[in-house]
């Protein structure tokens, strides 16, 4: 079956909680992603025990349980090895996990945990690794030994890749597929879709294709060579796309082969939201971190050039918002705008042999994220529980749509749902959709806020039953329509913990509004195994002075590798050795003038040594340089300027670690081995707060996404 009208949230982790709790968003406390997650019921990220998941309760109820992929659930603070790890997927009653916890991944150096372990999958096969492959062979693998060990035993796996998010990360030959195949542009690719939708059948002969707004750029407006360059990263994002869908073909294939297809229940949704149309330029990015997190500006020329690197390990590419656009055919608007269909609005298929009499026919029954969990436990003939491990669970809001399987003409069981992600508001009700009017761009993280964006935002009204496509607001014809929606909002949004709205996105990303385990700490001790720290939980070494201390150990030959690092080639800085050499090196962004590097002419001899890095921070607002001074056993050995610093955050998904380098490297002309060869006794980091204060007195975060 096909659907042409189900929904998510808008965002990526609050339709995920929804998805495998059938509660939503804001009942799972997941009211926006979790690294802006703030101090009230419906926001706070800290999914309450009375609000059971699928994991929990198909395990207690006899089922293999596993989940593959993004993550993206667990609270920000809490993403570390020293857990804690009672909302981890294992914590959640899930028996086992292969995947990464944050919003993204870096495709070729994810850092992967299997359970709560972190490991590093890629060593070995560098020259070939792709997470997608290896998130596939794994599930594969999983399979076959639970069927292996008890054939009877029932499975289910939550198959989740995190590849149309950016880095729109493919192998080459999958991007070659598509060379050309976009050169025609957007605007006329969203024409192209439109019609091809009707000739499907997926949406209705009288549909209409919404206008695209004002404010974003036409193709017509790119010279030729910023055409090649668009191109080329729709390119990337077609061929990592279906290099992820031949993935999930492979895990299909393997249950035929094992002929468990027959009795396997299938459901495939494309994405947690609407495309991302969060590129502020309108040509594109090469890393998301460096352009949308640290304001680095990307540079037309540099694009063009280095055209062949979209799609690779050195860019952290992502498409225009006019791609976006066209990807959200025929709607308006685009991810993180829950009150527009272009948001919400996501395909979804269903496969259970035997169970669908009439295959590949179109559904249109209003369906939500909250259904999935009641259908499954339909479909596996579970009862929905009341208590898990005594507590009393909290009803879903999700209703089971095993009922339109075998009857198109079945009136929809879902009447009534509401929408709201960073004050973008909407209710749907038997039909009817009313909703705000965005006031901001999918590309503007900050701007005006209200103190009651219930009451401050415009609100719009459609009627889906005769407008497909959400396309004529008709609330000056039925202003009581209006009023009643409005009031259900509000009703249901009392219900639910929405309360208070808060149209905030960037500001929330502030840390203050979580809980800080290093609150006041200006030192940190790291040993010679410390691994994967995040950035939010590692010492804060931006915007600051500070000193980094290591104890180590040189062996009588091959003194090298990394001793400290702490992000990676989209920004980050580390400590190493190569030939014995100590240095110091700094990564601004991806772009080559932004590398720095302060190193000895001297090799260490070996035996034990302290290696010191005094960074002397210029102050006077974020991002600004300062001076690194480089000491071997008190003396000092080299000193450099490094003229700018990471602004606001290294990375989105790299961490700090000690005696290894993790994910991608600061710079790439250094050749050291994964591993330091030497011994690490520990690392040392001491943060001036006086120079830190005065740094912080400035100017805010580049207003990124």
């Amino acid at each position: 079956m096909r659907y042409n009208a189900f929904h998510t949230t808008a965002v990526c982790s609050p339709t995920r909680a929804s998805l495998i709790t059938g509660r939503n968003h804001h009942v799972a406390s997941t009211g926006i992603i979790m690294e802006f997650s703030t101090p009230y019921p419906g926001y706070h990220s800290l999914v309450s025990r009375s609000v059971g998941n699928v994991g929990e309760i198909l395990t207690m109820n006899g089922y293999g349980s596993s989940w593959f992929g993004k993550n993206h659930n667990v609270p920000d603070w809490q993403t570390t090895p020293a857990g804690p790890f009672n909302l981890w997927p294992t914590g959640l009653g899930f028996e086992y996990f292969y995947g990464f916890l944050g919003a993204d991944a870096h495709q070729f150096r994810p850092a992967v945990y299997e359970n709560t372990a972190p490991i590093d999958p890629y060593l070995g096969q560098e020259d070939t690794y792709h997470f997608d492959a290896d998130m596939a062979d794994q599930a594969i693998r999983w399979i076959h030994t639970q069927k292996s060990v008890w054939p009877d035993k029932p499975f289910f796996v939550y198959y989740t890749p995190g590849t149309s998010h950016a880095p729109h990360h493919a192998p080459r030959e999958w991007i070659e597929k598509f060379k050309g195949k976009f050169d025609h542009g957007w605007d006329k690719q969203r024409e192209m879709t439109f019609r091809k939708q009707k000739e499907m059948g997926i949406i209705p002969e009288d549909a209409v294709l919404n206008p695209t707004p004002e404010a974003y750029k036409r193709w017509d407006d790119l010279s030729p060579d910023m055409k090649k360059v668009a191109a080329r990263e729709m390119e990337a994002y077609a061929g990592a796309l279906s290099h992820s869908d031949h993935q999930v073909g492979r895990v299909v294939d393997a249950i035929e082969q094992m002929g468990e297809l027959g009795n396997t229940l299938i459901i495939y949704i494309m994405g947690d939201n609407g495309a991302s149309a969060e590129d502020p330029t309108g040509i594109g990015i090469t890393s998301e971190i460096a352009v949308l997190g640290n304001g680095v500006e990307d540079d037309p020329k540099y694009m063009l050039e280095n055209i062949d690197l979209f799609g690779t390990m050195w860019f952290q590419n992502h498409y225009s918002h006019g791609w976006a656009h066209a990807m959200n055919t025929p709607f308006q608007w685009d991810k993180k705008f829950a009150s527009h269909l272009g948001g919400t609005r996501t395909g979804m298929a269903v496969s259970w042999p035997g169970h669908i009499k009439e295959p590949g026919k179109i559904r249109s029954q209003f369906t939500h994220v909250t259904d999935v969990l009641p259908t499954i436990l339909e479909a596996a003939r579970l009862p929905v529980p009341e208590t898990i491990n005594g507590f009393e669970q909290v009803p879903m809001n999700g209703t089971s749509f095993i009922y339109t399987f075998n009857n198109a003409e079945a009136p929809e069981r879902h009447t009534t749902q509401y929408f709201e992600i960073i004050g973008n508001q909407g209710i749907y009700h038997e039909g009817w959709l009313a909703n705000t009017t965005p006031e901001r761009l999918p590309w503007q993280g900050r701007g005006p806020t209200h103190e009651d964006p219930f009451n401050d935002f415009e609100w719009e009204l459609y009627n889906l039953k005769e407008d497909f496509t959400q396309s004529r607001n008709v609330a000056e014809e039925h202003p009581e329509k209006l009023a009643q929606m409005r009031a259900l909002f509000k009703a249901e949004a009392e219900k639910n913990q929405v309360f208070p709205l808060d149209d905030r996105y960037i500001e929330r990303l502030d840390p203050a509004n979580r809980p800080q385990p290093n609150k006041g700490r200006t030192k940190f001790v790291y040993y010679g195994d410390t691994v994967r720290i995040t950035e939010p939980m590692a010492a804060n070494i931006k915007n600051t002075s500070f000193t980094i201390t290591a104890d180590v150990e040189v062996p009588e030959k091959n003194a090298e590798g990394i001793v400290m690092t702490q992000g990676g080639w989209f920004g980050g800085v580390a400590l190493l050795l190569q030939e014995g050499k100590p240095g110091f090196v700094y990564a601004r962004s991806h772009y080559p003038k932004h590398k720095y590097r302060v190193q000895s002419d001297m090799a260490l001899e070996p035996g034990k040594h302290q290696i010191v890095v005094d960074f002397v921070y210029d102050g006077g607002g974020v991002g600004k340089g300062g001076k690194a001074v480089l000491r071997v056993d008190g003396k000092q050995v080299a000193e450099g300027r490094i003229p700018e610093t990471v602004p606001s955050r290294f990375s989105a998904d790299e961490t700090l670690d000690v005696g290894e380098d993790s994910g991608t490297p600061v710079v790439r002309d250094y050749d050291v081995p994964f591993r330091f060869t030497g011994k690490i006794e520990k690392v040392v980091i001491d943060i001036d707060p006086t120079a830190t204060a005065k740094s912080q007195a400035s100017l805010p975060p580049p207003a990124g996404i």
